[in-house]
């Protein structure tokens, strides 16, 4: 008898025997009933009954983001219209959306896997959740919603926005556990703080996602909330939605659902495997997906797979936090540059806070990078000698981890804006000058 309501409890041989008559049903299912897949899989010579082991896995052609907005608007199906019951779509900005249709069996699958990432966050049926995330086309907010209830706690779905109803809820109902993106809980940690109300507040953990974050901000959240814990929480919109993994009380990573689909860690320019504990781009191949199946599919999302057992007692893999995107990269006079690698520099000061903005310029033909990085909220004063040192300390560091000159500014704390989906911490003007 399995120890966990909702968690997958196998082990090892279990995990792969599963993996193996899923992928073997995947490639399958699309071969018979995706002219998409048919054609890509036949052109690389896979027919069927080849998956004859996991090592097969290899021989299999990817899949892109490109052949979902190519195949707009239902890409990638290979179920008849009539069985769609749900489509949803992504949040992206350029060119048409990314929308992925859904069956009424892919619908109970997406809930079934936010149900173990709320179990894995040590909820009980007695938890309040409020969510503050999309609702509608985006995925989160229907994500969180079916699988709290499917968990069995109460959701209060409230969606993003609207401070005042959020902090009145938050009070009011007595919510336990708030589901946001870091940087709206760091925005409620902040208003909460700002109308004395963390009294009145029975908030003991957020599940937050959709972006990257410190190690300085989640401290920032956790703190002013007066929170038990926190998880991060893995998922996107074309592997059914968020809930694809979580991360446990040992903090040691995220625990995947790899009896729901398959994680390859690659090389993003050759497309080989990695050393294991290296780096690499995350490629997904789902195994129960009906409706949009996923066949090697290139997520552009950098981790590295976590070897070994987990202190929490999960008998499930891990993969690191998702430590940016390979499309994220920016290229400034031919240096390559991550977002992170600026956090993990801001990092280091704890006269600094969790919010910064980078602003990428070009004038007569020359690149320019400057940041604006706020103050930690109770940091001392400096005087104008010490924020003088400071800054000159940052851009130095910068330029050692960067590679790269990059102008540094002060910012008082609160100065930048607030949002309460995904910051945007990137502002590139290149191209408009």
């Amino acid at each position: 008898m399995s120890r966990y309501r909702f968690l997958p409890d196998l082990s090892d041989d279990a995990f792969a025997a599963v993996q193996l008559s899923g992928l073997q049903w995947t490639v399958e299912h699309a071969l018979r009933n995706s002219p998409f897949y048919r054609g890509v899989l036949t052109a690389a010579g896979v027919q069927s009954g080849d998956i004859r082991s996991l090592d097969d896995l290899r021989r299999l052609p990817f899949t892109t983001v490109a052949d979902l907005r190519e195949g707009y608007p239902l890409p990638l199906l290979s179920v008849p219209e009539k069985d769609v019951v749900r489509i949803h779509a992504s949040s992206g900005t350029t060119g048409k959306r990314k929308i992925l249709a859904y069956t009424a069996t892919d619908v109970e699958n997406f809930k079934l896997m936010m149900a173990r990432c709320y179990e894995l966050a040590g909820l009980s049926v007695e938890d309040r959740v409020q969510i503050a995330v999309g609702y509608g086309l985006w995925t989160a907010g229907a994500g969180f919603q079916l699988g709290c209830e499917h968990f069995g706690a109460m959701a209060v779905p409230v969606g993003p926005g609207n401070l005042e109803m959020q902090l009145q809820l938050l009070t009011d109902v007595g919510v336990t556990c708030l589901c946001s993106t870091a940087s709206m809980a760091l925005l409620m940690s902040e208003e909460v703080e700002r109308h004395g109300l963390l009294d009145r507040v029975r908030l003991k953990k957020v599940i937050f996602g959709a972006e990257a974050h410190s190690p300085k901000m989640r401290k920032a959240f956790e703190e002013r909330l007066g929170l038990e814990d926190s998880f991060d929480i893995a998922g996107m919109t074309e592997m059914y939605g968020p809930g694809t993994g979580l991360e446990c009380r040992a903090h040691d990573g995220i625990h995947y659902w790899a009896d729901m689909f398959i994680i390859e860690v690659l090389d993003p320019v050759t497309l080989e495997p990695v050393a294991p504990g290296e780096v690499g781009e995350m490629v997904v191949t789902s195994l129960r997906k009906e409706a949009a199946p996923l066949i090697r599919y290139r997520t552009r999302d950098l981790t590295r797979m976590l070897p070994g057992r987990c202190s929490c007692g999960l008998d499930c893999p891990r993969h690191d936090h998702i430590l940016g995107r390979s499309d994220d990269m920016i290229i400034f006079r031919g240096v390559n540059i991550y977002p992170g690698q600026i956090a993990d520099v801001l990092q280091q000061h704890a006269e600094l806070g969790a919010e910064y903005q980078l602003t990428l310029t070009r004038r007569d033909g020359r690149d320019a990078m400057q940041l604006r990085v706020e103050r930690a909220q109770d940091a001392p004063g400096l005087g104008s000698e010490g924020e003088a040192a400071l800054v000159r300390s940052v851009a130095d560091e910068l330029h050692r981890k960067l590679m790269a000159r990059c102008g540094v500014e002060l910012a008082a704390h609160g100065e930048l804006p607030r949002s309460f989906a995904k910051s945007k911490r990137v502002v590139d003007l290149r191209e408009q000058e």
